[in-house]
């Protein structure tokens, strides 16, 4: 199982920006696809945004297209999602997860491997 560590949480003003970073162990980083998911309290834990393995695709839920970036840098074994734009519905803890694949379709097949996860709190 791989061992993942986020960080870059915090508290942001709505409007803001805000990098989230998770860090994968192990030497098959660059076979899986990651997603980065989010849980508000209350509610169930949903999609954010998907990569594939060489970052050639990426898919995002319609909630946060055009404001939040995916990228990945194989070379360091870390995923990032970066937040634009922010908004107080954005309010969550988020959690990397690693060993997905992304479907024909676009949708994301979350893997076995989740990181403790990261609290972002945006405040109006």
């Amino acid at each position: 199982q791989v061992q993942l560590v986020e960080s870059g949480g915090g508290l942001v003003h709505a409007g803001g920006s805000l990098r989230l970073s998770c860090a994968a162990s192990g030497r098959t980083f660059s076979t899986y696809a990651m997603g980065w998911f989010r849980q508000a309290p209350g509610k169930e834990r949903e999609l954010v945004a998907a990569i594939s393995w060489n970052g050639g695709m990426s898919v995002y839920a319609d909630s946060v297209k055009g404001r939040f970036t995916i990228s990945r840098d194989n070379a360091k074994n870390t995923v990032y999602l970066q937040m634009n734009s922010v908004k107080p519905e954005d309010t969550a803890v988020y959690y990397c997860n690693a060993e997905g694949r992304i479907g024909y379709s676009g949708q994301y097949f979350f893997g076995g491997s989740w990181g403790q996860g990261t609290q972002v709190t945006v405040s109006s």
